[in-house]
This record gives C-alpha cells, structure tokens and sequence, in this order.
C-alpha cells in the first residue's frame, strides 16, 4: 500500500504536462487539411440581418451556434467566408409567415457569395437589383417555385461567372432581357412555367455553354430563332406550351448533342425539315399539337439512332412514315395520331433486339393487313384507320382497333366506306372475310336476295311501329300515373360493364402476377394495422412485396358484388400508358372469390389526406399544402381527366372523381387512382330521344345533378368540387353527397364572381398565405370551379378547355375585358379568352346563376364568413361525389356575370 501511495502521483503529473504542452504547441495539420477560420463579424451581423428578414427559424438557424459549423444550408470557406446559402423549402417562422416578402439586402454584404438556392421558399415580391450589379461572384442562383412576381431584371447581365439559372414556377412577367446572352458561362437557363411573354431572344444563341435551355409554358410567340442551332453543347431543349408560330428551323439539326427536344402544344406550321438527321444523339422529340404540315423526309433521322420517343400528334403529316423510323432500335414511345399519314404497314418482324415500345397510328389512313411488325408494340391503338383482314392474337389482346376494316371486330367502319377507300388507293377490299365478293367495290346481291331484303326490311318496319306505338302507350300511361301520384320516376342508373371487361386470357397479360402467399406475406396477412381504407371496389392494403418495394394491395371480395370493378381496371391498365394514372404492377387472381389488384404506393397518399398535416413533434400546429402545390394538383388531376375525357376512343367517365381519387406521389405530382367504376360514355340513347321529345316530365334533382353518371360532365362536376375543396380548405366537400354539404355549397358559391377579387378571401382557406398574384390564381380556380358546378351538365365546360383555363389562370381574370380578339391560347384579350373557355360549348348567358348584392351581403361580416367557409372537418371517403349542384343557386335569376358572352364569334 505504501508503495503505490508513493508510486501514484508520477503518471498524473506526467499527464498534466503533456496537456499543458498540447495547447500550448497544437500538432501541425494533416497533408492538406485547413484550418477553419472563424466567420468574420460583418458577415455575421449579415446573416443575422437575413435571417430576420425572411423568418428564418432558429431550428435551421440557431443564434448562438456559429453559421459555418451550426446553420442548416451555410458553406463557409477555409477563411470563415459564406460561399453557398441553401434555405431551400425552410418553413417560416409564424411571424415572418404573416408578410413574406423577397428582402435579401443582407446578401450584398456576402462579396464571396457562388450559390444562393432558396427554390420553394416563399419570396413574394420582385427579384432585387443587387443580384447582379453587387453579388457579381455568384455562379448558381437557384429561385424555383418562390412565387417571384413581376419581370426578370435585365441586371442578371451582370452576373458573367454565372453557371445556373433556375426561375421556374414563378409568376414572371414580360418579355425576356435580351442582354442575357451575355450570360456566357451560363450551362442551366429555365424559365419555364411563369406568365413571360414576347419572343425567345436571338441573343440566346451567344450563350455557346448552354445545355439546358427551358421556356416552357409561358405565352412567348413569335418563331424559334435558327440562332439556336449554334448552341452545339445543348443537350436539352423545351420550348413546349407556347405559342410560338413559324417554321422549325433547319439548323437544329446541327445540334449534335441534343438529346431531348419538346416543341409540342404550339402553333409551328410547314413540314419538319429533314436537315434534323443530324440529331444523332436524340432521345425524345416531342413535336405534337402543332400546325406541322407535309410529309416526312426519308432521312429524317441517322441510323442509328438512340431515339426512344417521338410524338407527332395532332398535326397535318401526310404521307408514307420513312422505312427508317421502324427500324429505331431504342423507340419506347411512337405517336403519330391524328395526321393524314397513309400506306402500308412494314411485313418484316421486329428484330430480337428492339426494345417494346407503345404504338399509337389512330385518326390517320393507314390500311393493308397488320403484320408481324406489331409484336414489338405494346400497348397499340390502331383506331381510326382503314386496315383490312383477321386480327392475330399477339394483337388482340392489347389493342385499340375501332373504326377500322377489320374482321370480326366490333365497331368498324361500314362496308361502303371501307370499299370506297380502297378503291380511291386501286386495291380491292376483302368484303370482312365475305366469299360472295365479285369486284374492287361491294359485292353484288342476286335479286332473289334483292327481294328476301325487301321482305325482311318491311317485317323490321312493322315490328319498328309496333314497339314505337306501344312505347307511346306505356309513356303516356306512365304520365298520367306520375300526375295522380305527384311523382316522378327516375330512370335506371347505367350499367358499370358498360367498358369491356378482359378474358381470362388477357388477365394474365396485364402486369406482373403475383401469388396468394407473396400478398399474404407483403400485407402481414392483410391485418387490420395494414388496412388503408374500405374503398368503392375492395379493401386497400399497405404492403412490402419481397420486403423491399412498398405497394398498396385492394383485395376485391367477388362474393360482396364488386365483380365488374377488376376486369375494368386490368382492362384499362392493359391499353392505356399514361403517368397520370396511378402506377400498376400487377395482379393474382387464383382465388375463386377474391381478386386482387397490385399498385405502386404513393409517399404522398391521396389529396384528403395531405391537404392538412399535423406539424413536426416540436410544432403541433396544423401545415397546409401551399398554393402552389394546390394548383400543380389541380393541373394534373385536369391532365388525367382531359386524358380520359378526349383522348380515349370512345370518352371514358371516371365517376369517381373526388379528393381521395387523386393519388400524390413524392413530388406531388398526381397520380389518379379509384378506377375501378370507369366505364364509356353513354350515347344519346333512343329512349332518350323520345323522352324529350314527348317532353316528359323530369325531376329537379335529376335535372341538375345529372343522375346518369355516365356522362363525361359527370367528372366536371365532381373535378369542380375538388378544385372549390382546394380554394376554401374544407375537407370532404368532394366525397359527400350529404344534404349539409349541398347546403354548403350553395352558400359559398355567390362569393365567387369574376368582377369582385376581394369575394373569394371571404371563403378563402385562412392557413393559404398568398400575395397579390398568388390571390388573382385562387380566384381563378375559384371562378373555374363555379364553371363546372353549373346546374346544367350541357353548360359545364369539357375538360380539355378546363386543363387549359388552369395552365393560364390569370388570363381569365387579369386582361382589358375590352380589348382585341385573338385565337384560343393565344389571345390577348380577356373578353376573347373567355370566349374561348366559357362559350367553346353550348353557351348562353341565360343558363348561368348571378351573384346578386354580394357585396352588401359580406359587409361587416368577413370574419364570420371566414369561418363558416373554412371551417375543418373530416369528410368520408367512401362516396363520390354526386354531380348534384345546389339546389337554390339554379333557381335565382340568371345573367352572363360569370360567364360573359364572346366578343365575337370567330373566338368560340
């Protein structure tokens, strides 16, 4: 014991000095290694000053903690220097969330400053001079979905290091500096999705660096400067959903590096040139929805190519398609539809080492047998054309294939129009298979079975009148019936099988197939913890399938009554290939009576559900998807419906359109689901004729609420209560059908009119934090949803002038309402676009309620109407909504308030 006493102080002595002497005489630095220098006072203070000016919190940006070790987004230099600043999608505090405003002078003091990145953080206002004439080192300058307003100053010229420039998903107005161009280092320039008018700048074609140009859906005119073709580095260039006229011009075919090009949804006219066949590096070209005109060259395009979608569309091609493109390798998507292109199908098979691509030729004039060439294609729609012969079975099963010569399909051309071409082409038509063929045109009948048809058409004659006659009595008796009773009878709601349902054999075509166990295992044996909801059509899962991809699992109980609702989504999910629509993965049917149905599942579950969302464990308010959000769903729910609506052959009715429908994945973009109750739009009926034509008696709620689903209005109707869903933030308004719901709407409606602005913040979600702008779109929306609540099915506008009203809100309500007229998209008057939107279908002033006194009626009274308009409450999501409009707004006297009658009937 002694001794250790005695031994046991040496070491820690020993210990004491060597300390002593380390801070004394720190170790040198690592081979390389900095050291990290403080931040400078100035810079500091600076940062202080930015962060109270944008309402930074003290989560991302503690006070205390120095901002080049402890601040969230801050690089700092080895001289303690602030070089990059990312406060991207940072969440204000309460305070500055009550006036956010685009106040960064701090920044002017941060000389060293490369990077500002604050996409999706809210910056109302106009982008400050300093970026440019002070912060002259900056290289990347990112100010995506900020809700920027007002024009691009022309003193980014002075920003000449800068390598990045990203002002997308603004509300940029104006025409484009054209000092820009001297942006020479720039590689990144998007400006896309802002309300930018005038022309591209031909100065763009200084800008020799430039990889990615995007000016995508603006309002530029004018036509593509050829200056273009000289940006030799250019690997992406979108130009699409402008309304850019002229021809395209030659030389991008010098752009050797191009690799996507999107010219689509503008107004360019003449042929495609075939000097384009330099784009040996080209892997999409989107030229559709044009005024493109002439046939293709034959060289069109190199061999090889990496080419894997093209998209012509909806243009005037004619001609024969260039052997060249059947012979791309690398084609995933090939879309021609709704040209004049002519000829034969190639007879040479597709070679083992094609890639399967999807195939639409619809609405052109191709004919001849199919060939061996389709096997490649998948999904097919050859709707439309004039081709001849059997169908084989590889083709069958996936295939659009109405309105062709075929045989032995349903809904094909006539016999006389199907001979008529092939005459007009100097072939002869095979008569559907029919031997008794006896030259180029129709076949001809002998007289005796001349005079067996005369017979059979009087006996059908006969038969005709009696069933009218009959028919009358019945109505009439039914009639006279309704009037003792008071009543009405309201007629049978249409039949959901009224899409073809798929055969066993094409079942197992759609998707991947997947057994009984592995759903069991992914779904934990479907137990309750996993259950999502109890939908329309069966019981949705959350599952892990091979434990790692996460799906979403609807077990269909076939013994329940829900038998239509699979083979109607296996059949649309087998033809259709569009990203609107919720990602299908497969299916197992080797149950007798349950199916199930396998989906991608979305992060971001439906609309319902994300609307509103409990904040972080240290924040219990309540977050609310931000406006700009809202309208980017509101679009892509248009997007789809507008797909189904009037791109399917014939028009698809969802009728289930409501917020638990539309499906948001990570980015929130929409992904439309509840699928199962699609069916076609039902034709104006026989019966329906002669039940106007008596003009039989017909119930109010069935008047305005459309009763027969099937009917493409139907979803405008419902799409108008998730988009006034949007604008008010009352949950459930789009699922309930419920009488307090009705009553709802009927109350919220009158504060929408397209003279009064102020209206709508009376009804106005309280959690949305808009400026001046930001509120012109809600009232937009707002305006638009009230379009498609009207009480008259034949007055809701179609989808596709819909989809387009909210690309472009503010030009609904931001143009001189009497200035000039102009064509649909691209006029510059607010009296012409309306015209466009609110008279482009069966129009009258008459048939469209007022707000009558709506001013006086919120006079004193805004907060109260806040809260009645917004008030949360949870609404259910079992049932669609119901197409009823209200019921007393149809009743009040009627003018063209809402929707003014058109200047001039050239802009219908």
């Amino acid at each position: 014991m002694r001794h250790r006493l005695e031994t046991g102080p040496v070491p820690l002595l020993v210990v004491l000095v060597a300390l002593f002497l380390l801070l004394l005489c720190p170790p040198p630095l690592a081979f390389g290694q900095q050291q990290q220098q403080p931040i400078s006072r100035v810079e500091r203070l600076s940062l202080l000053q930015l962060r109270s000016s944008l309402g930074i919190r003290s989560k991302e940006w503690p006070r205390k903690s120095d901002p080049c070790s402890g601040w969230t987004g801050i690089q700092c230099d080895s001289n303690g220097r602030v070089v990059g600043i990312n406060i991207s999608e940072f969440r204000r505090t309460r305070l500055g969330a009550l006036s956010p405003q685009f106040s960064v002078d701090a920044l002017a003091n941060l000389t060293s400053l490369v990077a500002f990145n604050a996409s999706r953080f809210s910056l109302p206002g106009q982008i400050p001079a300093l970026f440019g004439s002070q912060l002259v080192s900056l290289q990347l300058l990112d100010l995506r979905s900020c809700s920027v307003i007002g024009g691009i100053p022309s003193s980014l010229a002075g920003l000449t290091n800068l390598n990045v420039l990203y002002l997308s998903g603004n509300n940029l107005s104006g025409d484009i500096p054209s000092n820009l161009g001297l942006l020479s280092e720039l590689t990144v320039l998007d400006l896309s999705g802002n309300s930018l008018n005038g022309s591209i700048p031909p100065s763009f074609a200084s800008l020799k660096n430039l990889s990615v140009l995007d000016v995508s859906s603006n309002a530029l005119s004018g036509s593509i400067p050829p200056g273009i073709g000289s940006i030799l580095r250019l690997q992406r260039m979108n130009l699409s959903r402008n309304i850019l006229s002229g021809p395209i011009p030659a030389q991008l075919g010098d752009l050797k590096s191009l690799v996507d090009l999107d010219l689509s949804f503008n107004g360019i006219s003449s042929s495609v040139p075939s000097d384009l066949r330099g784009l040996r590096s080209l892997v999409r070209m989107l030229l559709g929805d044009n005024q493109l005109s002439g046939s293709l060259p034959d060289d069109l395009f190199p061999s090889p190519s990496q080419l894997q979608a093209l998209v012509l569309r909806n243009n005037v091609l004619t001609g024969a398609l260039p052997d060249s493109l059947w012979s791309m390798t690398d084609l995933i998507l090939f879309d021609i539809s709704g040209n004049n292109f002519t000829g034969l199908l190639p007879d040479t098979g597709p070679s083992v080492n094609m890639t399967t691509a999807a195939l639409n030729l619809s609405h052109n004039s191709f004919y001849g047998n199919l060939t061996d060439l389709l096997r490649r294609f998948r999904p097919v729609d050859l709707s439309g054309n004039y081709f001849e012969g059997k169908v084989p079975d590889y083709v069958e099963l996936n295939s659009s294939l109405s309105e062709n010569c075929l045989q032995g399909v349903p809904n094909q051309r006539t016999l006389e129009v199907c001979s008529s071409f092939y005459t007009q082409v100097g072939l002869a038509f095979d008569n559907f298979g029919n031997t008794n063929f006896t030259g180029p045109g129709v076949s001809q009948p002998s007289k005796k079975s001349n005079r067996v048809l005369y017979v059979l058409i009087g006996v059908g004659a006969g038969m005709v009148l009696l069933f009218v006659l009959g028919l009358l009595f019945f109505i009439c008796t039914r009639k006279r019936e309704s009037r003792t009773q008071r009543r009405v009878e309201v007629g049978p709601v249409p039949s959901t099988s009224s899409m073809p349902s798929g055969t066993p054999t094409s079942i197992v075509r759609v998707g991947d197939s997947y057994t009984y166990q592995q759903l069991l295992n992914a779904t934990n044996e479907f137990s309750d913890a996993n259950l999502i909801k109890h939908g329309h059509s069966g019981d949705l899962f959350k599952g892990i399938l091979d434990g790692a991809i996460p799906v979403v699992v609807k077990k269909i109980d076939l013994q329940a009554g829900k038998k239509d609702s699979y083979p109607i989504e296996l059949d649309f999910f087998g033809k259709v290939a569009h990203g609107r629509f919720v990602p299908f993965m497969g299916h197992c049917v080797e149950n007798e009576n349950e199916k199930f149905l396998v989906y991608k599942y979305m992060p971001n579950d439906d609309l319902a559900t994300s609307l509103y969302k409990k904040g972080s464990s240290d924040d219990d308010s309540v977050q609310s998807l931000d406006w700009i959000k809202r309208l980017k769903i509101a679009v892509g729910s248009a997007e789809a419906l507008t797909y189904l609506h009037h791109e399917c052959n014939p028009p698809l009715v969802h009728r289930d359109v409501q917020a638990s429908s539309i499906l948001l994945d990570d980015k929130y973009e929409v992904r439309l689901g509840s699928l199962g109750q699609l069916c076609a739009q039902e034709g104006d009926s026989y019966q329906s004729r002669i039940t106007r034509l008596l003009r039989l008696p017909q119930s109010s709620e069935q008047g305005s609420s459309d009763s027969s689903n099937a009917n493409c209005a139907y979803d405008v109707y419902c799409f108008g209560r998730v988009l006034l869903e949007l604008v008010t933030g009352k949950l459930g308004i789009s699922s309930s059908t419920d009488a307090a719901s009705k009553e709802w709407v009927d109350q919220t409606l009158p504060y929408i009119s397209i003279y009064d602005k102020e209206l709508v913040t009376t009804i106005m979600d309280p959690l949305l934090i808009v400026d001046e702008d930001l509120l012109e779109e809600v009232w937009a929306m707002a305006i638009i949803a009230r379009s498609c609540l009207n009480p008259k099915p034949s007055r809701r506008p179609p989808m596709k002038y819909i989809l387009k009203a909210l690309e472009n809100p503010l030009k609904i309500i931001r143009e001189d309402n009497n200035s000039g007229s102009g064509r649909f998209g691209a006029t510059s008057s607010r009296g012409s676009w309306n015209a466009a939107f609110f008279g482009s279908w069966r129009h009258s002033s008459s048939d469209v309620a007022v707000v009558q006194a709506a001013s006086s009626a919120i006079a004193g009274t805004r907060e109260a109407a806040v809260a009645t308009g917004s008030l949360k409450q949870s609404g259910g999501t079992g049932s669609q909504g119901s197409g009823a409009n209200n019921g007393s707004s149809s009743r009040r006297r009627h003018s063209n308030e809402i929707f003014p009658e058109p200047h001039d009937p050239q802009d219908i």
